[in-house]
């Protein structure tokens, strides 16, 4: 018998076949959508999933201004950051957020969910947030997917 058939195949960058997926985020709670957002951008639904690289899809959410976030977390969730000079800690809501840049808190979510290293950086750039219906990447043909459907 031949061994040549049992060869087990490691899916990387060039042989992977990245899709264009579209993401309707409105009236979606923040959480779920941003883990199954990560599992798409990981590739963890392709049954040729390799942890070691990227052989996830391209991801673009639209509608992200009209995201849901349960309990009283619009107004007692804080998200701080810093801007690197004494004293230059800063605090936001959710609320003031989405009133400014909406599409920054589903992008948050996402990346708090992927790979803290090299890998989870490459996979972030293959996402693409849009606050409204509309978005630039109608050449590459995106297909349109049930959130819901993915687990």
């Amino acid at each position: 018998m031949s061994t040549l058939s049992y060869k087990t195949l490691s899916v990387n960058k060039e042989n992977s076949n990245k899709e264009w997926l579209l993401v309707n985020a409105e009236n979606m709670v923040v959480g779920r959508l941003a883990t199954r957002v990560a599992n798409l951008l990981r590739g963890k639904h392709k049954p040729c999933f390799t942890p070691n690289s990227d052989c996830g899809d391209n991801v673009i959410v639209i509608n992200a201004d009209k995201i849901r976030l349960t309990g009283a977390k619009i107004t007692d969730k804080v998200y701080t950051r810093h801007t690197g000079y004494p004293g230059g800690q800063r605090f936001t809501t959710p609320r003031e957020i989405l009133s400014k840049f909406p599409e920054r808190i589903v992008e948050h979510a996402v990346k708090g969910m992927l790979p803290k290293n090299r890998l989870g950086r490459q996979l972030y750039r293959n996402l693409y947030v849009y606050a409204s219906a509309t978005h630039p990447h109608q050449a590459q043909e995106p297909k349109n997917i049930n959130i819901n459907s993915i687990r």
